[in-house]
């Protein structure tokens, strides 16, 4: 099988460790992982503003650049779901025949990574080991876009030494929206101390979910809250194992 990895631009550009714990787990589980150079965004920020014509160019550039893989595994419900979801919108607005029909091919090869894991290559038990108190909150799109369900947590329920405890009102967005933390700003930052208050009441260590963007913006409120809880992407939680807790 030829997987490769969408590391999207925010793990990129923020966050490089998450795509590095992509890799490595895959590669614990026998996958090989190709990383291919000339990927770029997944176009979602212009679609969700409605520059669809604008967005044309970087999905053709997408899809060239994932041709011919088996799979591509990406660490965020986010960008899944807009190459799933979005780029066909897109590729049919543009009239393009071919990069439609190329669209049709790659989309659905189109993984987040729990999904990938579990519906995929068939585990959940992924031989990680993480000795700490952990709440999972569902991202938007990653639950509803995309459908991933329990599969991120049956992923945790089975890492060695993790407690995961249930987070109040863990379906309400956490407020950041990509551009609409920008245009309501107040409504943002409401949103994201509701969700950051859920966590604290928790009394977890660890706030853990599917996209970084998400908890880039409630760790933010955590941080100025001085919480001390702290927020781990999926991937990192199972790519841990004893050697990297000695």
């Amino acid at each position: 099988m030829r997987v490769a990895l969408m590391v999207t631009c925010v793990n990129d550009a923020m966050f490089p460790e998450t795509g590095k714990a992509v890799v490595r787990l895959l590669r614990r589980l026998g996958v090989d992982v190709d990383f291919p150079a000339a990927q770029t965004c997944c176009a979602q920020p212009m679609v969700n503003t409605g520059y669809l014509d604008e967005a044309v160019p970087v999905v053709r550039t997408f899809v060239d650049a994932f041709a011919g893989y088996d799979a591509v595994v990406t660490p965020s419900g986010s960008c899944a779901g807009s190459a799933r979801h979005q780029h066909g919108l897109v590729a049919r607005r543009s009239g393009d025949a071919g990069l439609a029909a190329a669209v049709a091919e790659t989309s659905p090869k189109v993984h987040e990574l729990s999904e990938f894991l579990v519906d995929v290559l068939g585990v959940t038990d992924v031989g990680a080991y993480f000795p700490h108190t952990v709440t999972y909150h569902p991202t938007c799109h990653s639950l509803r876009m995309l459908g991933v369900g329990d599969r991120p947590r049956r992923l945790l329920e089975s890492v060695r030494g993790l407690r995961l405890v249930d987070l109040p009102g863990a379906e309400q967005c956490c407020g950041f929206g990509g551009t609409f933390a920008v245009k309501n700003a107040d409504t943002s930052v409401a949103m994201g101390a509701d969700k950051a208050r859920h966590v604290r009441g928790t009394g977890a260590e660890v706030l853990v979910a599917g996209d970084n963007s998400c908890l880039m913006h409630v760790g933010g409120v955590l941080s100025r809250q001085q919480a001390g809880v702290r927020v781990m992407h999926l991937a990192e939680i199972l790519a841990s194992t004893e050697e990297d807790a000695a």
